[in-house]
């Protein structure tokens, strides 16, 4: 891992807008960015640059990265500067993601002018906006009922965020035309207990075509998973052709900003 690229000339203070950053044209507001292994997915251990965009249209529970999503932070940076540190990072594959990067229209912009630069874009994405962003590998993320915040949750005094989130964690439409545009696809489900399986099912009636090892079971948690708790993760992957999702980066770096 290499540390998180360090200010640039072009950094400004974020405006927020409904809790979530707005860049301007030519810019779009970025949490971080750093060179390390991607930790996830078909790729896990592939050398990669990331930029993490901040803001969010959901707000999950248990959700990893709350500085891009419940209490969004950063700064707006150019795109072209963003390509150009892509480009310097020496690495040639490149990740977008967030929070929920699909709701900055400058993706793509960003997605198209990485692959100008040569660079293999995975685009990591809930899945509820389809926008046209140029990737590679399109890795989309639909968000369970066990991503909707708990009644109660200190984050969100009056359940509005509870009701909004479960009002928008599903877009059938945009997830079907997002796995269909891409050359390569991964599909990841965090999981809780076994009870969300008739949820997958449900949901994977509606996205045909679909391979098993497109499928990703990854255990819910910002921690290395004791063996007995994924023990059913495991069972259900080797059952029916999925992929276990190992977080590849939790057991190098734990659950740490910048890897």
């Amino acid at each position: 891992m290499t540390p998180p690229d360090g200010p640039h000339p072009a950094d400004r203070s974020l405006p927020m807008a409904d809790g979530a950053p707005r860049g301007g044209p030519g810019e779009l507001p970025v949490s971080e960015t750093f060179t390390s292994v991607q930790g996830e997915g078909k790729l896990t251990g592939v050398p990669s640059w990331f930029v993490r965009l901040s803001g969010c249209n959901l707000r999950c529970g248990w959700c990893d990265t709350p500085y891009a999503s419940w209490s969004p932070e950063g700064r707006r940076v150019r795109i072209a500067d963003l390509i150009g540190l892509a480009e310097a990072s020496g690495v040639r594959h490149a990740v977008i993601t967030g929070g929920e990067p699909m709701i900055f229209p400058g993706v793509v912009e960003l997605s198209r002018g990485l692959s100008s630069a040569g660079l293999h874009v995975t685009v990591e994405t809930a899945g509820t906006v389809d926008l046209a962003a140029h990737a590679d590998l399109m890795s989309v993320s639909p968000k369970l009922r066990n991503s909707t915040p708990a009644e109660g949750d200190p984050r969100d005094p009056g359940g509005s965020w509870r009701a909004r989130h479960e009002s928008r964690r599903l877009n059938i439409p945009a997830l079907r035309a997002l796995l269909g545009r891409a050359p390569d696809r991964q599909v990841k489900f965090v999981v809780s207990s076994p009870d969300d399986l008739a949820e997958i099912g449900c949901l994977l009636a509606e996205l045909p075509g679909l391979r098993p090892d497109e499928i990703i079971l990854m255990p819910e948690g910002v921690t290395v998973p004791a063996k007995e708790r994924v023990a059913w993760v495991v069972a259900e992957c080797v059952r029916r052709g999925w992929r276990y999702g190992h977080r590849l980066h939790i057991e190098l770096f734990g659950n740490t900003r910048g890897t």
